[in-house]
């Protein structure tokens, strides 16, 4: 890999300043499983190798955010550790770190209530709705990135398909626990919201936990297979729901 700076935009990796503390590394313009890998990886690199002055890490989709503190490690000299460590393997190839979790959450898919979307979604994707309901939920589903609302986790990637664009305008609010489609993703909310992303189920897991000494129930690099239940399921565990938990279950993947 031959990263270079903002200065040579179209070439990638690319290295960018963001603002008086901050660098950014991209690894491409465009999701793809192999660029949201790569970032997680060289993140993970950093965190277990980190610089004097390096303050915090995070991960977008396809890049990785570095805060430092000016006065105690020069930009110039981060820049070449960074394009260094760029060039010592190919980020692509890299495994993802470890310590991550599958998860598997209990859902209810379609309905006016719980997957009020799940038709048209269907219909956008060329599948019937039970043919969408077993593609979601048997696809691989990585947690690629948190944002938006506090633990709120981008999964993918979805089949090509499912490559359908937001509505045209927005859903009022969806509840929390809400599985929503677009661009080859879905977004399970962590809060009550506003979207424009189609609603195709809902589960009783919450991503957010405010009083619990961890709030962020997911870490970007776990993984999540969603497991079709009834209503009448649905609402018993919603009922007995005061972990958070949702009925789901994780095991270590790596």
């Amino acid at each position: 890999m031959n990263p270079i700076t903002s200065a040579q935009p179209d070439t990638l990796p690319r290295i960018a300043d963001v603002g008086f503390g901050g660098m950014l590394v991209t690894f491409s313009d465009a999701l793809t499983d192999a660029a949201n890998s790569a970032a997680l990886a060289f993140r993970a690199e950093l965190e277990a190798n980190r610089p004097v002055g390096l303050t915090e890490t995070s991960t977008s989709l396809t890049s990785t955010f570095i805060a430092f503190e000016p006065h105690t490690l020069a930009r110039e000299t981060l820049r070449a550790q960074l394009i260094d460590l760029l060039g010592r393997r190919d980020w692509f190839a890299a495994s993802l770190p470890e310590g991550r979790k599958l998860w598997t959450i209990p859902s209810v898919f379609g309905g006016d209530t719980f997957g009020p979307q799940l038709g048209e979604a269907a219909q956008l994707a060329g599948v019937s709705p039970d043919t969408a309901i077993a593609q979601l939920c048997e696809t691989p589903l990585r947690v690629m990135t948190l944002g938006f609302a506090p633990g709120q986790p981008y999964l993918g990637s979805l089949p090509e398909n499912w490559d359908l664009p937001r509505q045209t305008g927005l859903t009022k609010s969806v509840p929390i626990g809400a599985i929503t489609v677009a661009i080859r993703q879905i977004v399970l909310f962590s809060a009550s919201t506003p979207t424009g992303w189609r609603q195709v189920g809902q589960c009783a897991f919450h991503a957010f936990r405010a009083h619990h000494d961890a709030p962020f129930a997911l870490t970007p690099g776990d993984e999540i297979r969603f497991v079709p239940i009834s209503e009448a399921d649905f609402l018993r565990i919603h009922e007995r729901n005061d972990s958070g938990d949702g009925g789901a279950t994780w095991e270590a993947i790596s």
